[in-house]
């Protein structure tokens, strides 16, 4: 009696569709059912032994390459705990910006090892020489290594005044005694650039 015919009806109500409004997500909100499902699918236990070790497999390699992705980009995220942090990052870039001496010491030690042992039969004078040379190098790293841990400690004191520095020289010592391609997280500064 008072209902409208489909005739009667505007062209333009049935035709008109819902436009999606700026800055939405995107898509439809999914339903509660939809929802308890996905939930539970996140859940579900493995059945048995054999899927649990599978699944935890597989959960230690995805976390593992996320890792080592991190450890060539230097996202923060996914870092190991002993390198996350701005202060780490920070002690990072600050040995990659430098030379120093205690990333070439174990090159040095060796090629002066192998030339006392070789040579040490024909110059009667070398083994001398070699330990003078061992003695000179190790005075080198410490005086290399002190400089490093203080002036590491004044910068980071100038840029992160509230933080505290405790760890981060034996940290910085660490990185500096590996060869600076053999690094990880890789270097993400050149060399005499300024850390950020």
């Amino acid at each position: 009696m008072f209902r409208r015919t489909k005739s009667e009806s505007s062209p333009d109500a049935t035709q008109t569709t819902p436009q999606p409004k700026e800055g939405g997500k995107g898509r439809p909100t999914p339903t509660r059912r939809e929802a308890e499902a996905a939930r539970k699918a996140a859940l579900k236990k493995p059945r048995n032994r054999k899927e649990a070790s599978a699944y935890r497999r597989e959960k230690v390699r995805a976390e593992r390459a996320k890792m080592q992705e991190a450890m060539k980009t230097g996202d923060d995220r996914y870092l190991p705990a002993a390198d996350k942090g701005p202060l780490r990052r920070f002690a990072r870039d600050y040995v990659d910006a430098r030379w120093s001496v205690m990333e070439f010491a174990l090159p040095v030690l060796l090629v002066i090892s192998l030339l006392g042992v070789v040579f040490s039969s024909v110059f009667t004078w070398l083994p001398g020489v070699v330990n003078l040379l061992f003695l000179a190098m190790i005075a080198a790293i410490a005086l290399d290594w002190i400089l490093l841990t203080s002036s590491l400690k004044r910068a980071v004191t100038a840029k992160f005044p509230k933080e505290s520095a405790k760890g981060l020289g034996f940290y910085a010592v660490r990185r500096t005694m590996q060869m600076r391609r053999w690094r990880l997280p890789k270097p993400m500064v050149k060399r005499g650039e300024k850390p950020s």
